[in-house]
C-alpha cells in the first residue's frame, strides 16, 4: 500500500511538471516571437500570391507540379487555411496565458510602494546622493514629502529602524503598456478569427454546404445545398448588378466553385456615374441604388462611392469595381487566312459567346467566340504598351538587318522613347477564341486607329495565356482611316493567280522592252518565287513573311547574304505594289498613283502581313458600333469582429505609448538622527537608464535642496555637508 501510494504521487508529480512545462512554454516569449514569424511570412506570401483566384489561372501561372503543392498548402486561401487559423489560436492562447500569469504581478507591483528595502541596500544604488540638514528630521521628512509631491511623485512615509522612510513612485503606469499591448494582441486576432470564414467552413463540414461549380444557371435553379442563410453571423462576397437589373444574392469565393449568400435586401442599380481626370483616368465611381427590405418590404434610395459604403441591417455595402453589364456590339469579321475576301457581320453580347461555322473560317473548323470584355474607353501609355507579335527566329544572325528594317519602317515595336503621355485610344474589346478541342486564344482589339510613331495603326492583341501580356499586330489604316487596303492586298498575297500576274507586270514594269523576254521572264519567276516565299507557298513546316526569306537567305553562302537580302527585298517590295493594284482592279477599283505616303504604307502593310502570319486567328474581327451598358461591382460584407479589431487597435495605441512615453521611476528617501542633525540618504532607480535620466537625478538632487558640493559630485559619491536651511 505504501509503495502504490509512493508510484500514485510520483505519477502526479510528473503530470504536474508536465502540464507546468506546458504552460512555460506556451506563455513564453519564443514561442510566441515564433508564432509572429511564421504568421508574418504567410502574411507576405499572402500579399505576394493573389488570393482566391480561380484555379485555373495558378496552373496557368505556376504550372501542373507546383500547383498541386500549393494547393495542398493552401496557398490559394491562405488566411483561411486551417493551418494558418491554427497558428492564430496558438497566438491567442499563447499571449492570454502569457497575461495571465504576469498582469497579477504587475498590477501588485504597480500598488506596491516598496517600502521594505534597508539602508545599506539604498547605499548599493548606483545613483544616490547623502547630505545632512539641521533640521529635525519630522519637519524635513514634511518638507521632502511637499517637495516630491510638486513634482508629481505618489509618497508613503514609513517609521522604521528609528529612521523615516518616505517611499515614492511615478509613471507606474508604464505596465499598463505591456498589459494593454499584449491584450491588444489577443483582442485583434479574436476580431480576425471572428471575421474569418470559420463559420462558413463549419457550415461545409457540418452543414452539409458545398460550392457550386457550374456556370450558366440561374441562382433560382441552384439548390439549396449550395447556398448560406440569412444567419450565417460572417461573409465576404461580390455582387455585379447591371444598370436597371437587381440582386439579392452576393457570391463567395471558394477554393472550387463558389457560394451563394442571401441577403436580407435587394440592391436595385438606377445609374452608375463615372468621373475622370483631365488625363482620362477614372477619379469617381458611385452607383445610386434603391435598397428594398425583404422583411419591412419598405425601398430606400442611396449612394455607394467608393470609401463611402451603405451599412444597413450590419451588411456594409462597397462600391468594389465596374464591369461591362452586358454590352451588345456591332462586329465585322475578315477573313484572315485563304484568298477570300468576303467579309460577314456577327452581334454579340458581352458575356455571351458565339459560334463561328467552318464555312465562315475558311474550312478552317468550327470555333466559339466567348465574349469577355468591353471598355469604351482605355487610357493608355502608349509608350510602355505592347509587345511585338511576331515570333523570334532562332536563327537571328539571318534575320537581324530584315529585323531592323522591319522596326524601323513598320512601327512594329510599341516602344516610343518620345511619346510619353498617357491618351484615350477609344473603345477596345476583348475575347476568346475556342477551337473544337477546348483549346482557347485571347484577342484585344481596338477600334480605332492608334497613332504609333507618326503612324496610323490598328491595334489587334493576342496571347496564348491570361498570364501573358498580350503582343500587337498593328494593321496600317489606309487613306480613309480604314483596314480595308490591308485586307484586300492580304487575300491578294494568297492567291496564286494574282501573285504570277503581279511578278509579270512587275517585270515588265522594271524592265524595258528592248531588255528582251527572256530577263523579263526570269525577272517575274524570281519575283512569283519571292512573293510565295513571304506568302508561305509549300513551305514545310509551313514558313511565311520573313521568317521564310531568311530561311531561304541560309542557302545563300554568308558573303553573299547582305545583297542577296537587298536585292530579294527590292523585288518583293515593287511585286507587292503591283499585287495591290491587281487586288484593286479585280474589286473595280482605279489604281492609285505612286507616291511616298503609299509607298510607306505598303512598307507597312508588308510588315503587317509578315507579322498576320503568327496572329494565329482565321478571322479578324472588328468592332463596328456598341450599346454600352455598364455595371456595378459591390462587395457585400457582414463583419461582427471589425468593432472588435478597432478596439484592439486602441488598446495597441495605448499600449504603445505607455510603454515609450511613460517611465516608471522609484523614489526612495532615508532619514535618521545623526548626532545634532539629520542625515538623509535619496536614491533613485528607473526601468530604461538613459540620459534623460541621468540629468533628471542631477535635477532631482536640485529641487530637493541637495547641497551645492553633492550636486557636482560624481553620481554614487557621498559627500555630506552641513546646510543651515532646505532650499
Amino acid at each position: 500500500m505504501e509503495l502504490e501510494s509512493n508510484t500514485s504521487g510520483i505519477k502526479i508529480k510528473t503530470q504536474r511538471a508536465w502540464l507546468a512545462n506546458s504552460v512555460e512554454l506556451l506563455s513564453s516569449m519564443r514561442f510566441a516571437i515564433s508564432l509572429l514569424t511564421i504568421i508574418s511570412i504567410s502574411s507576405i506570401i499572402g500579399t505576394v500570391l493573389k488570393q482566391n483566384e480561380p484555379l485555373p489561372n495558378y496552373v496557368n501561372q505556376f504550372g501542373p507540379f507546383w500547383f498541386e503543392v500549393f494547393q495542398h498548402l493552401s496557398l490559394y486561401s491562405l488566411y483561411s487555411a486551417w493551418w494558418f487559423l491554427t497558428i492564430m489560436g496558438f497566438l491567442v492562447l499563447s499571449t492570454s496565458l502569457c497575461l495571465i500569469r504576469n498582469a497579477p504581478k504587475m498590477l501588485k507591483d504597480m500598488r506596491s510602494w516598496r517600502e521594505n528595502v534597508r539602508e545599506q541596500s539604498l547605499r548599493n544604488f548606483h545613483h544616490k546622493a547623502e547630505w545632512n540638514s539641521a533640521l529635525p528630521t519630522d519637519e524635513l521628512a514634511k518638507q521632502l514629502s511637499a517637495q516630491i509631491k510638486r513634482l508629481g511623485y505618489q509618497f508613503k512615509i514609513v517609521q522604521k529602524d528609528q529612521a523615516s522612510l518616505i517611499a515614492a513612485k511615478q509613471g507606474a503606469g508604464n505596465k499598463w503598456g505591456y498589459i494593454f499591448a499584449h491584450a491588444a494582441i489577443v483582442v485583434i486576432c479574436v476580431g480576425g478569427l471572428l471575421d474569418s470564414d470559420l463559420a462558413i467552413r463549419f457550415q461545409t463540414w457540418f452543414g452539409g454546404k458545398v460550392p457550386f461549380e457550374g456556370s450558366g444557371v440561374l441562382i433560382s435553379q441552384i439548390p439549396e445545398q449550395h447556398k448560406l442563410s440569412l444567419a450565417n453571423p460572417t461573409f465576404r462576397g461580390n455582387i455585379a448588378i447591371p444598370e436597371g437589373m437587381s440582386g439579392n444574392t452576393a457570391v463567395i469565393p471558394r477554393t472550387k466553385g463558389v457560394l451563394l449568400q442571401d441577403l436580407p435586401f435587394t440592391i436595385e442599380l438606377k445609374k452608375f456615374n463615372i468621373d475622370f481626370y483631365s488625363t482620362g483616368m477614372p477619379k469617381l465611381f458611385a452607383s445610386e441604388v434603391m435598397i428594398k427590405d425583404h422583411e419591412t418590404g419598405k425601398s430606400f434610395p442611396a449612394t455607394i462611392k467608393v470609401n463611402h459604403p451603405l451599412v444597413y441591417k450590419g451588411i456594409a455595402v462597397f462600391q468594389s469595381s465596374f464591369d461591362d453589364g452586358g454590352s451588345r456590339l456591332k462586329i465585322k469579321a475578315h477573313p484572315m487566312q485563304g484568298s477570300d475576301s468576303t467579309t460577314f457581320g456577327l452581334d454579340a453580347t458581352i458575356g455571351g459567346a458565339t459560334l463561328l461555322t467552318a464555312q465562315q473560317t475558311g474550312d478552317r473548323g468550327e470555333f466559339t467566340i466567348e465574349w469577355t470584355g468591353f471598355r469604351p474607353f482605355n487610357v493608355e501609355n502608349m509608350v510602355r504598351d505592347g509587345q511585338d507579335l511576331r515570333a523570334v527566329n532562332p536563327n537571328e544572325n539571318f534575320t537581324q538587318k530584315l529585323r531592323s528594317d522591319l522596326d524601323k519602317h513598320s512601327g512594329s515595336a510599341a516602344k516610343n522613347a518620345n511619346n510619353k503621355d498617357l491618351k484615350n485610344v477609344g473603345p477596345s474589346m476583348q475575347y476568346k477564341l475556342r477551337d473544337k478541342n477546348g483549346q482557347a486564344r485571347e484577342f484585344h482589339n481596338y477600334m480605332m486607329s492608334v497613332q504609333l510613331e507618326g503612324r496610323w495603326v490598328f491595334l489587334a492583341g493576342t496571347r496564348d495565356s491570361p498570364n501573358e501580356a498580350f503582343r500587337y499586330l498593328r494593321i496600317p489604316a489606309d487613306e480613309n482611316d480604314s483596314m480595308e487596303e490591308w485586307m484586300r492586298l492580304r487575300s491578294a498575297l494568297a492567291d496564286p493567280e494574282l501573285r504570277a500576274k503581279a511578278a509579270e507586270n512587275y517585270a515588265k514594269r522594271a524592265l524595258p522592252t528592248s531588255s528582251g523576254q527572256s530577263m523579263q521572264a526570269q525577272l517575274a519567276a524570281s519575283a512569283n518565287k519571292g512573293l510565295s516565299i513571304f506568302a508561305g507557298e509549300g513551305a514545310t513546316p509551313k514558313l511565311a513573311g520573313y521568317t521564310a526569306i531568311a530561311g531561304f537567305l541560309e542557302n545563300i553562302p554568308s558573303t553573299e547574304q547582305g545583297k542577296a537580302a537587298d536585292v530579294f527585298m527590292k523585288i518583293l517590295n515593287g511585286s507587292m505594289w503591283d499585287l495591290w493594284q491587281l487586288a484593286r482592279q479585280k474589286d473595280g477599283l482605279p489604281i492609285l498613283e505612286l507616291n511616298e505616303k503609299r509607298a510607306e504604307f505598303l512598307q507597312l502593310a508588308t510588315a503587317a502581313l509578315s507579322d498576320a502570319f503568327f496572329y494565329g486567328a482565321p478571322v479578324y474581327l472588328q468592332m463596328t458600333g456598341f450599346d454600352e451598358i455598364k455595371a456595378s461591382v459591390f462587395q457585400v460584407t457582414r463583419a461582427p469582429g471589425q468593432n472588435v479589431v478597432y478596439l484592439g487597435c486602441l488598446f495597441l495605441v495605448i499600449g504603445v505609448f505607455s510603454m515609450f512615453y511613460i517611465r516608471e521611476r522609484r523614489l526612495w528617501l532615508w532619514i535618521k538622527r545623526d548626532g545634532q542633525q539629520s542625515a538623509v540618504l535619496m536614491a533613485l532607480s528607473s526601468q530604461r537608464k538613459t540620459l534623460d535620466f541621468e540629468k533628471e537625478f542631477e535635477q532631482l538632487k536640485l529641487q530637493l535642496g541637495v547641497p551645492a558640493l553633492v550636486v557636482n559630485s560624481a553620481v554614487g559619491n557621498t559627500i555630506k555637508t552641513q546646510p543651515e536651511t532646505l532650499a
